[in-house]
Protein backbone atom coordinates (compact mmCIF):
# COMPACT_ATOMS: atom_id res chain seq x y z
CA UNK A 1 0.00 0.00 0.00
CA UNK A 2 1.31 3.21 -1.31
CA UNK A 3 1.66 6.05 2.57
CA UNK A 4 -0.26 9.18 1.46
CA UNK A 5 2.37 12.21 0.80
CA UNK A 6 -0.36 14.28 2.29
CA UNK A 7 -2.94 12.86 4.08
CA UNK A 8 -6.06 14.96 3.84
CA UNK A 9 -8.61 12.06 4.68
CA UNK A 10 -7.16 11.43 7.94
CA UNK A 11 -7.31 15.24 9.35
CA UNK A 12 -11.15 14.96 7.78
CA UNK A 13 -11.81 12.13 9.62
CA UNK A 14 -10.67 13.91 12.71
CA UNK A 15 -13.20 16.61 12.89
CA UNK A 16 -15.58 15.39 10.36
CA UNK A 17 -18.68 15.76 12.78
CA UNK A 18 -17.35 19.43 13.60
CA UNK A 19 -16.90 20.23 9.55
CA UNK A 20 -20.06 18.48 8.77
CA UNK A 21 -22.26 20.80 11.54
CA UNK A 22 -19.68 23.92 10.12
CA UNK A 23 -20.61 23.47 6.63
CA UNK A 24 -24.65 22.70 7.66
CA UNK A 25 -24.57 26.33 9.22
CA UNK A 26 -24.08 28.18 6.06
CA UNK A 27 -26.15 25.87 4.03
CA UNK A 28 -29.12 27.01 6.79
CA UNK A 29 -28.34 30.69 7.32
CA UNK A 30 -27.58 31.28 3.66
CA UNK A 31 -24.50 33.79 4.06
CA UNK A 32 -22.17 32.29 0.99
CA UNK A 33 -20.77 35.56 0.31
CA UNK A 34 -18.86 36.86 2.82
CA UNK A 35 -21.21 35.37 5.69
CA UNK A 36 -20.66 35.72 9.33
CA UNK A 37 -17.90 32.75 9.38
CA UNK A 38 -15.28 35.28 7.18
CA UNK A 39 -15.35 37.68 9.87
CA UNK A 40 -15.20 35.23 12.32
CA UNK A 41 -11.91 33.67 10.91
CA UNK A 42 -9.98 36.45 10.24
CA UNK A 43 -10.48 37.41 13.84
CA UNK A 44 -9.61 34.28 15.12
CA UNK A 45 -6.18 34.00 12.08
CA UNK A 46 -5.29 37.45 13.29
CA UNK A 47 -4.70 36.47 16.32
CA UNK A 48 -3.01 33.59 15.94
CA UNK A 49 -0.38 35.19 14.45
CA UNK A 50 -0.65 37.96 16.92
CA UNK A 51 -1.38 40.76 14.13
CA UNK A 52 -4.47 43.49 13.84
CA UNK A 53 -5.43 42.44 10.89
CA UNK A 54 -6.19 39.37 8.84
CA UNK A 55 -8.28 39.90 5.92
CA UNK A 56 -9.46 36.71 4.13
CA UNK A 57 -9.55 36.51 -0.46
CA UNK A 58 -10.30 34.32 -3.25
CA UNK A 59 -6.88 32.00 -3.42
CA UNK A 60 -2.70 33.32 -2.39
CA UNK A 61 -1.64 34.50 -5.83
CA UNK A 62 -4.47 36.95 -5.37
CA UNK A 63 -3.15 37.87 -2.00
CA UNK A 64 -0.12 38.80 -3.21
CA UNK A 65 -1.43 40.94 -6.23
CA UNK A 66 -3.60 42.84 -3.64
CA UNK A 67 -0.63 44.21 -1.50
CA UNK A 68 1.29 44.86 -4.76
CA UNK A 69 -1.91 47.16 -5.80
CA UNK A 70 -1.65 48.38 -2.41
CA UNK A 71 1.73 49.66 -2.69
CA UNK A 72 0.76 50.99 -5.98
CA UNK A 73 3.63 48.93 -7.89
CA UNK A 74 3.66 49.22 -11.57
CA UNK A 75 5.95 49.35 -14.61
CA UNK A 76 9.70 51.15 -13.88
CA UNK A 77 9.50 49.34 -10.61
CA UNK A 78 11.45 46.39 -9.26
CA UNK A 79 10.38 43.68 -7.21
CA UNK A 80 13.20 40.99 -5.93
CA UNK A 81 11.99 37.71 -5.77
CA UNK A 82 13.39 34.10 -5.27
CA UNK A 83 14.28 32.42 -7.55
CA UNK A 84 13.94 28.95 -6.33
CA UNK A 85 10.23 29.03 -5.34
CA UNK A 86 6.57 28.37 -7.28
CA UNK A 87 5.48 30.48 -10.11
CA UNK A 88 2.94 32.58 -7.99
CA UNK A 89 5.45 34.57 -6.01
CA UNK A 90 6.71 36.17 -9.47
CA UNK A 91 3.77 35.91 -11.93
CA UNK A 92 1.87 38.95 -9.66
CA UNK A 93 4.69 41.69 -10.53
CA UNK A 94 4.50 41.58 -14.33
CA UNK A 95 0.76 41.59 -14.17
CA UNK A 96 1.20 44.65 -12.30
CA UNK A 97 3.56 45.96 -15.19
CA UNK A 98 6.68 46.02 -12.63
CA UNK A 99 9.71 43.54 -13.21
CA UNK A 100 10.80 41.14 -11.17
CA UNK A 101 14.56 40.70 -10.59
CA UNK A 102 15.28 37.20 -9.37
CA UNK A 103 17.49 36.91 -5.91
CA UNK A 104 19.62 33.16 -4.89
CA UNK A 105 18.41 31.75 -1.92
CA UNK A 106 20.56 30.03 0.98
CA UNK A 107 21.52 26.70 0.46
CA UNK A 108 20.70 25.12 3.95
CA UNK A 109 17.75 27.10 5.04
CA UNK A 110 16.11 27.40 1.03
CA UNK A 111 14.75 30.68 1.78
CA UNK A 112 16.02 34.41 0.32
CA UNK A 113 19.97 35.00 0.68
CA UNK A 114 20.83 38.25 2.41
CA UNK A 115 23.76 39.03 0.11
CA UNK A 116 22.43 38.23 -3.14
CA UNK A 117 19.47 40.43 -2.54
CA UNK A 118 21.89 43.36 -1.88
CA UNK A 119 23.29 42.46 -5.29
CA UNK A 120 19.88 41.94 -6.86
CA UNK A 121 19.38 45.69 -5.62
CA UNK A 122 22.85 46.91 -7.13
CA UNK A 123 21.54 44.93 -10.55
CA UNK A 124 17.48 46.49 -10.34
CA UNK A 125 19.47 50.03 -9.77
CA UNK A 126 21.91 49.74 -13.01
CA UNK A 127 18.92 48.63 -15.59
CA UNK A 128 17.51 51.75 -14.31
CA UNK A 129 14.70 50.27 -12.19
CA UNK A 130 13.41 51.80 -8.94
CA UNK A 131 13.76 49.38 -6.17
CA UNK A 132 10.37 49.23 -4.44
CA UNK A 133 9.28 45.89 -2.88
CA UNK A 134 10.86 42.30 -1.46
CA UNK A 135 9.13 39.21 -1.25
CA UNK A 136 10.70 36.85 0.67
CA UNK A 137 9.46 33.42 0.48
CA UNK A 138 8.67 31.38 3.67
CA UNK A 139 9.54 28.34 1.53
CA UNK A 140 8.24 24.73 3.06
CA UNK A 141 7.27 26.38 6.35
CA UNK A 142 10.42 27.74 7.62
CA UNK A 143 10.07 31.92 7.97
CA UNK A 144 13.23 33.46 5.91
CA UNK A 145 15.74 35.56 8.10
CA UNK A 146 13.48 39.18 8.75
CA UNK A 147 16.30 40.71 10.94
CA UNK A 148 18.44 40.97 8.15
CA UNK A 149 15.85 41.32 5.02
CA UNK A 150 14.35 44.06 7.18
CA UNK A 151 17.39 45.96 7.84
CA UNK A 152 18.44 45.71 4.05
CA UNK A 153 14.63 47.06 2.82
CA UNK A 154 15.10 49.72 5.39
CA UNK A 155 18.43 50.94 4.21
CA UNK A 156 17.23 50.58 0.53
CA UNK A 157 13.80 51.87 1.33
CA UNK A 158 12.06 48.91 0.36
CA UNK A 159 8.56 47.12 1.24
CA UNK A 160 8.86 44.07 2.92
CA UNK A 161 6.11 41.32 1.61
CA UNK A 162 6.34 37.90 3.26
CA UNK A 163 5.04 35.14 0.66
CA UNK A 164 3.76 32.78 3.23
CA UNK A 165 1.99 30.50 1.90
CA UNK A 166 4.04 27.51 3.14
CA UNK A 167 5.46 29.25 6.31
CA UNK A 168 1.76 29.75 8.11
CA UNK A 169 2.45 28.67 11.57
CA UNK A 170 6.22 29.59 11.70
CA UNK A 171 8.12 31.76 13.73
CA UNK A 172 11.05 33.33 14.97
CA UNK A 173 11.56 34.32 18.66
CA UNK A 174 8.09 33.48 19.21
CA UNK A 175 6.73 35.84 17.04
CA UNK A 176 4.73 33.83 14.34
CA UNK A 177 4.17 34.47 10.63
CA UNK A 178 2.08 36.89 10.21
CA UNK A 179 3.76 39.71 12.35
CA UNK A 180 6.81 39.52 11.09
CA UNK A 181 6.86 41.78 8.00
CA UNK A 182 5.19 44.84 6.45
CA UNK A 183 2.87 42.42 4.74
CA UNK A 184 2.16 38.53 4.85
CA UNK A 185 -0.11 36.87 2.64
CA UNK A 186 -0.81 33.30 2.86
CA UNK A 187 -2.78 30.78 0.91
CA UNK A 188 -5.64 28.04 2.27
CA UNK A 189 -4.47 25.77 -0.86
CA UNK A 190 -5.79 22.49 0.26
CA UNK A 191 -1.64 21.06 0.62
CA UNK A 192 -1.21 23.65 2.57
CA UNK A 193 -0.25 23.30 6.28
CA UNK A 194 -3.63 25.11 6.99
CA UNK A 195 -5.65 24.17 3.90
CA UNK A 196 -9.14 25.16 3.28
CA UNK A 197 -11.35 22.21 0.20
CA UNK A 198 -10.52 24.52 -2.09
CA UNK A 199 -8.91 27.88 -3.24
CA UNK A 200 -8.85 30.74 -0.23
CA UNK A 201 -6.28 33.29 1.14
CA UNK A 202 -5.87 36.01 3.31
CA UNK A 203 -3.60 39.10 3.56
CA UNK A 204 -2.37 40.28 6.95
CA UNK A 205 -0.78 43.51 8.44
CA UNK A 206 -0.57 45.85 11.34
CA UNK A 207 -1.77 49.15 9.63
CA UNK A 208 -4.92 50.02 10.20
CA UNK A 209 -5.01 52.01 6.39
CA UNK A 210 -3.49 49.12 4.76
CA UNK A 211 -6.00 46.83 6.36
CA UNK A 212 -9.06 48.84 4.79
CA UNK A 213 -7.37 49.77 1.78
CA UNK A 214 -7.69 45.60 1.27
CA UNK A 215 -10.69 45.76 2.05
CA UNK A 216 -11.73 47.77 -0.85
CA UNK A 217 -9.48 46.04 -3.06
CA UNK A 218 -10.61 43.00 -2.85
CA UNK A 219 -14.38 43.96 -3.37
CA UNK A 220 -14.08 45.88 -6.56
CA UNK A 221 -12.28 48.96 -5.59
CA UNK A 222 -15.58 49.77 -3.51
CA UNK A 223 -15.91 53.35 -1.51
CA UNK A 224 -18.55 53.13 1.32
CA UNK A 225 -21.69 52.23 -1.22
CA UNK A 226 -21.52 49.20 -2.94
CA UNK A 227 -21.74 50.78 -5.95
CA UNK A 228 -19.46 53.85 -5.30
CA UNK A 229 -16.17 52.27 -6.35
CA UNK A 230 -13.49 54.51 -5.32
CA UNK A 231 -10.87 53.13 -7.30
CA UNK A 232 -9.40 50.25 -9.72
CA UNK A 233 -9.95 46.75 -7.80
CA UNK A 234 -10.45 43.15 -8.38
CA UNK A 235 -13.12 40.49 -7.26
CA UNK A 236 -11.43 38.32 -4.36
CA UNK A 237 -13.49 37.21 -1.52
CA UNK A 238 -12.58 34.13 0.47
CA UNK A 239 -15.63 31.93 -0.01
CA UNK A 240 -17.77 31.67 3.31
CA UNK A 241 -18.15 27.89 3.43
CA UNK A 242 -14.06 27.74 2.88
CA UNK A 243 -14.18 30.07 6.02
CA UNK A 244 -16.46 27.76 7.82
CA UNK A 245 -13.88 24.63 7.59
CA UNK A 246 -10.87 26.74 8.04
CA UNK A 247 -12.36 27.88 11.98
CA UNK A 248 -12.23 24.24 12.63
CA UNK A 249 -9.37 23.53 10.89
CA UNK A 250 -7.20 26.63 12.94
CA UNK A 251 -8.63 25.11 16.19
CA UNK A 252 -6.49 22.01 15.60
CA UNK A 253 -3.25 23.55 13.70
CA UNK A 254 -0.87 24.15 16.68
CA UNK A 255 -1.37 20.41 18.02
CA UNK A 256 -0.68 19.56 14.09
CA UNK A 257 2.47 22.03 14.05
CA UNK A 258 3.54 19.99 16.91
CA UNK A 259 3.10 16.69 15.13
CA UNK A 260 4.92 18.04 12.02
CA UNK A 261 7.36 18.93 14.45
CA UNK A 262 7.41 15.54 15.51
CA UNK A 263 7.82 13.67 12.66
CA UNK A 264 10.94 16.04 11.52
CA UNK A 265 12.57 15.58 14.10
CA UNK A 266 12.90 11.65 13.34
CA UNK A 267 13.47 11.94 9.81
CA UNK A 268 16.23 13.88 10.91
CA UNK A 269 17.59 11.80 13.27
CA UNK A 270 17.15 8.73 10.77
CA UNK A 271 18.36 10.33 7.39
CA UNK A 272 20.86 13.07 9.01
CA UNK A 273 24.16 11.20 8.77
CA UNK A 274 22.83 9.69 4.87
CA UNK A 275 21.54 13.12 3.11
CA UNK A 276 21.18 16.51 3.57
CA UNK A 277 18.45 17.06 5.95
CA UNK A 278 17.10 20.70 6.15
CA UNK A 279 18.32 23.22 8.98
CA UNK A 280 16.18 25.23 11.14
CA UNK A 281 18.43 27.83 12.79
CA UNK A 282 18.09 28.72 16.49
CA UNK A 283 14.54 30.53 17.55
CA UNK A 284 13.31 29.41 14.77
CA UNK A 285 10.45 27.25 14.38
CA UNK A 286 8.98 25.51 11.19
CA UNK A 287 5.58 24.39 10.08
CA UNK A 288 7.15 21.60 7.79
CA UNK A 289 4.94 22.34 4.69
CA UNK A 290 7.29 19.81 3.16
CA UNK A 291 10.35 17.84 4.06
CA UNK A 292 12.84 17.97 1.50
CA UNK A 293 16.38 17.08 1.36
CA UNK A 294 19.05 17.22 -0.76
CA UNK A 295 20.94 14.20 -2.21
CA UNK A 296 22.69 12.92 -5.41
CA UNK A 297 21.22 10.74 -8.09
CA UNK A 298 17.72 12.19 -7.19
CA UNK A 299 16.01 9.96 -10.14
CA UNK A 300 17.34 6.70 -9.10
CA UNK A 301 16.40 7.21 -5.37
CA UNK A 302 13.03 8.58 -6.36
CA UNK A 303 12.24 5.81 -8.38
CA UNK A 304 13.52 3.32 -5.73
CA UNK A 305 10.84 4.84 -3.41
CA UNK A 306 8.37 4.53 -5.79
CA UNK A 307 8.81 0.73 -5.92
CA UNK A 308 8.74 0.55 -2.58
CA UNK A 309 5.24 2.24 -2.43
CA UNK A 310 6.68 5.83 -0.71
CA UNK A 311 5.80 8.42 -3.21
CA UNK A 312 7.97 12.04 -3.20
CA UNK A 313 8.02 15.46 -5.09
CA UNK A 314 10.23 17.72 -6.24
CA UNK A 315 10.08 21.00 -5.26
CA UNK A 316 11.00 22.96 -8.05
CA UNK A 317 12.77 21.06 -10.67
CA UNK A 318 13.07 24.43 -12.59
CA UNK A 319 14.51 27.59 -11.06
CA UNK A 320 12.05 30.72 -11.91
CA UNK A 321 14.89 32.26 -13.87
CA UNK A 322 15.21 29.01 -16.08
CA UNK A 323 11.44 28.97 -17.02
CA UNK A 324 9.92 30.26 -20.58
CA UNK A 325 8.05 33.18 -19.26
CA UNK A 326 10.85 34.49 -17.03
CA UNK A 327 14.18 34.07 -19.28
CA UNK A 328 14.24 37.77 -19.96
CA UNK A 329 14.17 39.37 -16.63
CA UNK A 330 17.09 40.53 -14.57
CA UNK A 331 18.90 38.23 -11.97
CA UNK A 332 21.01 39.18 -8.99
CA UNK A 333 24.86 40.12 -10.64
CA UNK A 334 26.25 37.34 -8.83
CA UNK A 335 24.41 34.88 -10.66
CA UNK A 336 21.87 31.72 -9.10
CA UNK A 337 23.68 29.36 -8.15
CA UNK A 338 22.62 27.83 -5.46
CA UNK A 339 19.11 28.16 -6.63
CA UNK A 340 20.10 26.29 -9.76
CA UNK A 341 21.79 23.61 -7.51
CA UNK A 342 18.76 22.80 -5.36
CA UNK A 343 16.76 22.74 -8.57
CA UNK A 344 18.64 19.50 -9.01
CA UNK A 345 18.90 18.08 -5.85
CA UNK A 346 15.96 18.50 -3.67
CA UNK A 347 13.52 15.68 -3.32
CA UNK A 348 10.98 16.09 -0.91
CA UNK A 349 9.50 12.77 1.35
CA UNK A 350 5.83 12.00 3.14
CA UNK A 351 4.80 15.30 5.63
CA UNK A 352 1.69 15.70 7.36
CA UNK A 353 0.65 15.48 11.35
CA UNK A 354 -0.86 11.97 11.15
CA UNK A 355 1.75 9.79 9.11
CA UNK A 356 2.27 6.59 11.51
CA UNK A 357 5.71 6.08 13.53
CA UNK A 358 5.90 2.37 11.29
CA UNK A 359 5.23 4.58 7.99
CA UNK A 360 7.74 6.51 8.83
CA UNK A 361 9.99 3.94 9.82
CA UNK A 362 9.66 2.48 6.17
CA UNK A 363 10.55 5.61 4.74
CA UNK A 364 13.55 5.96 6.43
CA UNK A 365 14.42 2.51 6.06
CA UNK A 366 14.07 2.60 2.01
CA UNK A 367 15.63 6.32 1.93
CA UNK A 368 18.76 4.95 3.39
CA UNK A 369 18.82 1.40 1.46
CA UNK A 370 18.30 3.75 -1.71
CA UNK A 371 21.30 6.10 -1.08
CA UNK A 372 23.73 3.13 -0.26
CA UNK A 373 23.81 3.80 3.40
CA UNK A 374 21.98 0.78 4.71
Amino acid sequence: MTIPFIDLHAQRDRIRDRLDAAMARVLDHGGFIMGPEVGAFETQLAEFCGVPHALGCANGTDALQLVLMAEGIGPGDAVFVPAFTFVASAEVVPLMGATPVFVDVDEATFNISAASLKSAIQTAKAEGLNPRLVIAVDLFGLPADYALINAIAKDNRLVVLADSAQGLGGSIGGKRSGSLADWTTTSFFPAKPLGCYGDGGAVMCADDEKAALIKSLRIHGKGGDKYDNVRIGINSRLDTLQAAILIEKLAIFEDEIERRNVVAQRYAEGLGNAVRVPHVPDGYGSSWAQYTVQLENRADVSAKLREAGIPTAVYYPIPMHKQSGYLDYPVAENGLAVSESLSANVLSLPMHPYIQQGDQDHVIAEVLKAVGAQ
